[in-house]
């Protein structure tokens, strides 16, 4: 008897497809999922999927698949070449976020949405944001991450007209250690229209926008 049941549906339910979450799944169901995806041709995003389960599948099932070590992301059935909607973007604090910022953008991707990253662009040289603040500004939804004191998700939505959702990431060490405190300045900022996720939480960020996207037709908002 499997150990799952996949929920077909939720796509056309909720707007965003089933994804495999891979931590704490053993091998065994894991293979199992990716068989019966492949055997129903099912587009399918599995996030956090660890190096050493991904180098532990079979070849008969990771040679179908995408995979993204970065962001330990990787995608099933899913066209590379398909035209994918712009409105999105994501910007990083640090360069250590990225692996946050990648598994975003590869669910943006996964659910056809192209999202450049703005890496490296934290207030400890505010120059680097303003630089690049007015390509960003070209985009209807602003992922932005950072660990630390969280100081990008207060400054960028005081430059912007898009909301910003804010993903604290767990970047720090000493009272920063484990993204407690980017979480909170995330939540008790002063600047109006941030929208918070858990720590870490790349993939449901990029929901979120996907879900906001898709209530409007896609017209660019610019400042």
């Amino acid at each position: 008897m499997d150990n799952f049941v996949w929920d077909k549906d939720r796509k056309s339910r909720t707007g965003v497809a089933e994804a495999i979450f891979c931590v704490n799944k053993n091998l065994g169901d894991l293979c199992d999922i990716i068989h019966f995806n492949l055997k129903h041709n099912t587009a399918v995003l599995l996030t956090r999927l660890a190096p050493t389960l991904w180098k532990s599948l079979p070849a008969e099932l990771s040679q179908h698949l995408d995979y993204d070590e970065v962001s330990q992301t990787a995608m099933l059935n899913v066209d590379q070449q398909t035209a994918k909607q712009t409105g999105v973007c994501i910007v990083s604090a640090g360069t250590s976020d990225l692996a946050v910022a990648k598994e975003a953008q590869r669910t943006l991707h996964f659910n056809g949405f192209e999202a450049p990253i703005y890496a490296d662009l934290g207030v400890a040289g505010l120059w680097r944001l303003l630089d690049k603040i007015d390509d960003i500004r070209q985009h209807n939804i602003i992922i932005a991450l950072a660990g630390m004191e969280g100081a990008l998700f207060s400054v960028l939505a005081g430059l912007v007209s898009a909301p910003v959702i804010a993903v604290p990431t767990s970047v720090g060490y000493g009272v920063s250690a484990g993204g407690k405190v980017a979480l909170d300045s995330a939540l008790s900022s002063c600047s109006p229209g941030i929208l918070t996720v858990n720590i870490d939480n790349g993939f449901g960020a990029a929901n979120a926008a996907i879900k906001i996207m898709k209530q409007f037709a896609p017209v660019k908002i610019r400042s």
